[in-house]
């Protein structure tokens, strides 16, 4: 489903659920009347001295998003009657998007598209509260010339520097899917939204312990014919679906050093109680292609590489869902924002840490972005 007609589908939930008097001429009475209920709850219960709530209530922000996901690979196995041990390194290069947001008092959608590194889209919701906020980010990307640090003893020494810069025939293909949402326990002087969508301003410094929740859906597949021997070297797996849900507490605080400066830390530590693996095994014919390798004579290394990817075939074998028990993962964010007048800067941060385990092999995906915005109040 592509994000045009989730948009869709979403807007015409919104109208089915109106209720009878904002339809058919009603919908601005009931747009006026949930704007005001949306006032109301972001100044109820809130300390004006630390939290200031500005009279514009949108919010329109342009932003710049670099990012670069990490996948860390560990498995053993055989080739050809052969033991052998690898650690396959994937890390993509920095990634460029541009893209805007828009919100009211908090409440937001955002679209980036990439315009440099891998190729790929970000679409994300949000909704904040004085207390509370829910977040969603979804990350879809494709890339073909990822640093591939392969560690094998099946790789000869001399050739360990090539397989570093390989560049694959068929890309990567990537999508994650986060869902966070926090409450804090000191609402009423401390502001979550005021460091990372701007719908309020921190006018004196505060922190707050919270509580948090984060749901993570990861699918990595690298399962083709031309990446036959990635999947073989993997010991048949080609691809890797990871459902994790998690819980923890932590402890963010706003520095306000000078007014319209606000500088914002977070750290929360959490329990995934939620591990779940799907994974994707697949046959391979690279121990035929190995022993078929000398009764083919060719003059060049491209000769001798276009040979070998177009021999390579891979065939379905099936899935298996596994649990993958408790783990400790971890969330950070770091914020600075500047306000002037009706405007407002922003640079944010924010990393990921997600961990695997299926028989001998196991894995670490990690995901950071930052950005930087430019917004207005309208």
């Amino acid at each position: 489903m592509t994000y045009r007609r989730l948009t869709l589908l979403t807007l015409a939930a919104l109208l089915v659920t109106l209720p009878d008097g904002a339809t058919a001429g009603g919908v601005p009475k009931f747009l006026k009347k949930l704007g005001a209920l949306i006032d109301t709850m972001a100044v109820s219960g809130v300390d004006s001295r630390y939290i200031e709530s500005p009279e514009r209530p949108w919010q329109l922000i342009v932003r710049g998003n670099v990012n670069q996901s990490e996948l860390k690979m560990k498995t053993s196995g055989q080739i050809a009657g052969e033991d052998y041990q690898a650690t396959p390194h994937l890390t993509t290069e920095p990634a460029q998007y541009v893209g805007l947001w828009a919100g009211y008092r908090g409440y937001g959608i955002g679209y980036t598209v990439n315009v440099g590194g891998d190729r790929g889209s970000y679409l994300t919701f949000g909704a904040t509260g004085a207390a509370y906020g829910v977040n969603v980010r979804i990350h879809t990307f494709r890339n073909d010339e990822p640093r591939f640090g392969l560690e094998s003893d099946l790789i000869p020494e001399e050739e360990k520097e090539s397989w570093n810069k390989v560049k694959m025939t068929d890309p990567i293909r990537v999508r994650t899917v986060i869902a966070d949402g926090y409450y804090l326990f000191n609402g009423r002087r401390f502001s979550y939204c005021a460091a990372y969508d701007m719908s309020v301003i921190q006018r004196r410094s505060a922190g707050s312990l919270m509580v948090g929740g984060m749901y993570y859906y990861g699918h990595v597949d690298y399962a083709s014919h031309p990446n036959g021997d990635l999947v073989e070297l993997m010991r048949g797996l080609g691809r890797v679906k990871l459902w994790q849900g998690s819980v923890g507490m932590g402890y963010a605080y706003n520095w306000v050093p000078t007014r319209g400066l606000l500088v914002n830390v977070m750290a929360m530590p959490m329990l995934t109680f939620v591990n779940k693996i799907k994974a994707f095994g697949y046959k391979t014919n690279v121990s035929q292609l190995l022993e078929e390798m000398d009764a083919h004579d060719q003059d060049t290394d491209e000769e001798w590489d276009n040979w070998w990817h177009s021999s390579l075939r891979i065939e379905p074998l099936g899935s298996q869902t596994f649990n993958g028990g408790l783990t400790v993962n971890f969330d950070a964010r770091l914020s600075l924002v500047y306000n002037v007048d009706r405007y407002f800067f922003n640079v944010y941060g924010q990393l990921y840490n997600f961990r695997y385990r299926h028989d001998g092999s196991r894995g670490r995906l990690s995901d950071w972005f930052v950005n930087a915005s430019m917004g207005v109040r309208l």
